[in-house]
């Protein structure tokens, strides 16, 4: 026997241990739940045969029969909830046969290379991973020809989920070579001892969400109690199962899956900086950016061209993409965008007033300026609030709405503000910052982090899908500190600054978010000046930097 099979046959049996090992831990909750049922019946028989007489053994019958009952009535219904709760299932974007024939020629290819099932069906995550996903829970209700089974009784094949980021970065050829372990996998699906196992632990899983219900909580104790009695043995099942299908892919392009994985480490790392510095200022202002997978190309082109680790790839870019895979790439791409708004961000599930698409050649002026002028506001009426006397309402904060078309009105420097208060101007923010104690600093750092959180907080809110509650999935970033919105503010001020009097322009970069234009080139050497200004008091370096650009600090910015 070669390696290879020798590896399969390894994997293939660990595999199997580990779902004889759970099935043997239901067989047994199975027995302990009818233990008192069985008691009861031979306690009545020997009642009724005569061989048990007096008051004492009727009331033990009778005592033994309640219990039996009370058991059976809990085990039927936890079996219940097991055999017909659905799991969560992974929000994705379904994707049809008709809607990309030539992928799912290649997975059915690469299935009958393998000589494993092919997939079921094939979805798209807004993610850079990809794995199987058994979507059949609800569907079984005991064994037999039920639909949706394959041979020997076994389950039918499970969903194959795909990252989009992986079909525009990766080629055709490199799709492949990372889809093949994943295909693989579909092969112990087929054996009905790790199917039912897999059922029985997602069974569990199922009866521990639903135990969260008012009423309930002793349903999921009982799940947890047996999760935590088959967890290894469930764990090795999946290492089996794992190690036979990498070693059932190592046939398939071998040589080019080396490659192929180091794509993937580098569109994981362009994908997490497009999502974090492109993709969140956008989400965070009610605007979602409909093209991120485009973004993607444009994103790790961009780090090739600038990280010598990645020289050479983007002569890749030359061969064909798996995108070309599809027969609409671009409904694909928007519509992932949309499910990585709401995975990532907690967005709505759906377009609307509040929650428009962008496209990237809108996203400066419409994301940019607007971000800049919002958070210019935001540090305006922070520095209101330190002028105004105690007791005076603070002004109302502006409209979220997206920047209205037509020439841009900068307020005069005697524009009259309200109750009084001075136009805002950068000099206002020197007279503030400028040599002043930590004190005031933390004061206006604490007021710019409430109007965030409060900012934030009446935002839309998340629109859950069916079978799904927890989104977004996970935070982007990490809190930010009162310094760093502070800086992020009176930088916000410059630009607009820049903007409205040096002939600057709100720019995009695919890495670093947005940027400041001037003379149609990035300014980078903004943040260091800013950060004197909010960490030491000194605003000498912005000051200069502010000669050099051509801005006058006493002009007022155009504010939302």
């Amino acid at each position: 026997m070669s390696g290879t099979g020798l590896g399969i046959e390894v994997g293939a049996l660990s595999a199997r241990a580990g779902a004889l090992a759970v099935l043997r831990l239901r067989s047994r909750a199975t027995a302990l739940a009818v233990l008192p049922a069985a008691l009861a019946v031979v306690l009545v028989a020997a009642r009724v045969t005569g061989r048990l007489t007096g008051d004492l053994w009727q009331g033990v019958i009778v005592a033994v029969c309640a219990a039996a009952a009370v058991v059976a009535v809990v085990a039927g219904v936890f079996a219940a909830v097991v055999r017909h709760a659905s799991p969560a299932v992974t929000p994705t974007v379904p994707l049809a046969e008709e809607a990309a024939p030539d992928l799912y020629r290649l997975v059915r290819d690469l299935a009958d290379r393998m000589d494993v099932p092919a997939p079921s069906a094939i979805a798209l995550t807004p993610d850079c991973d990809s794995w199987l996903e058994d979507r059949t829970h609800h569907t079984h209700r005991g064994r037999g020809s039920a639909p949706g089974r394959g041979p020997a009784g076994a389950d039918a094949a499970p969903v194959l989920v795909i990252g989009t980021p992986f079909l525009w970065w990766m080629r055709v050829a490199e799709l492949r070579a990372v889809l093949a372990p994943v295909v693989a996998g579909t092969g112990p699906s087929a054996q009905p001892d790790i199917a039912a196992a897999r059922r029985f632990v997602r069974g569990l899983d199922a009866a521990v969400a639903v135990g969260e219900r008012p009423g309930l909580g002793w349903v999921a104790r009982i799940g947890r109690a047996l999760l935590g009695r088959c967890g290894q043995d469930a764990a090795e099942m999946e290492r089996g199962v794992a190690t036979a299908a990498s070693e059932r892919a190592q046939a398939v392009d071998y040589g080019l899956r080396i490659v192929a994985q180091e794509q993937v480490g580098l569109a994981y790392a362009g994908w997490d900086r497009l999502l974090t510095r492109v993709a969140l200022p956008a989400w965070r202002m009610g605007r979602w950016p409909s093209q991120l997978d485009v973004g993607v190309v444009a994103a790790l082109t961009e780090l090739s061209r600038r990280d010598r680790l990645a020289e050479g790839f983007a002569s890749r870019l030359g061969e064909r993409p798996a995108c070309d895979l599809l027969e609409q790439p671009g409904a694909v791409d928007e519509a992932a965008s949309l499910l990585a708004a709401r995975l990532f961000h907690g967005g709505p599930a759906q377009p609307g007033p509040d929650w428009a698409p962008v496209d990237w050649e809108a996203y400066p002026e419409e994301v940019v300026d607007r971000k800049w002028r919002t958070e210019a506001a935001r540090l305006h009426r922070a520095l209101d609030a330190l002028t105004l006397p105690a007791g005076t309402p603070r002004p109302a904060a502006p409209s979220a709405a997206p920047v209205p078309a037509g020439p841009r009105q900068v307020p005069a420097a005697d524009t009259p503000q309200p109750d009084g208060l001075p136009a805002p101007t950068l000099e206002r923010v020197f007279a503030h910052l400028a040599g002043a104690d930590d004190t005031v600093r933390e004061v206006l750092a604490g007021r710019l982090s409430g109007d965030v959180a409060r900012a934030e907080a009446a935002a839309p809110g998340p629109v859950p899908a069916r079978g799904s509650d927890a989104v977004p999935l996970f935070p982007l970033q990490p809190p930010r500190s009162g310094r760093d919105l502070l800086a992020d503010h009176v930088a916000a001020m410059v630009c607009c600054a820049a903007v409205d009097y040096a002939g600057g322009a709100p720019g995009l970069d695919w890495l670093d978010g947005p940027v400041l234009l001037l003379a149609g080139e990035r300014r980078a050497d903004l943040t260091s000046r800013v950060l004197s200004l909010v960490e030491d008091g000194d605003p000498e370096p912005l000051r200069a930097w502010l000669t050099e650009t051509g801005v006058r600090a006493e002009k007022p910015v155009r504010l939302v």
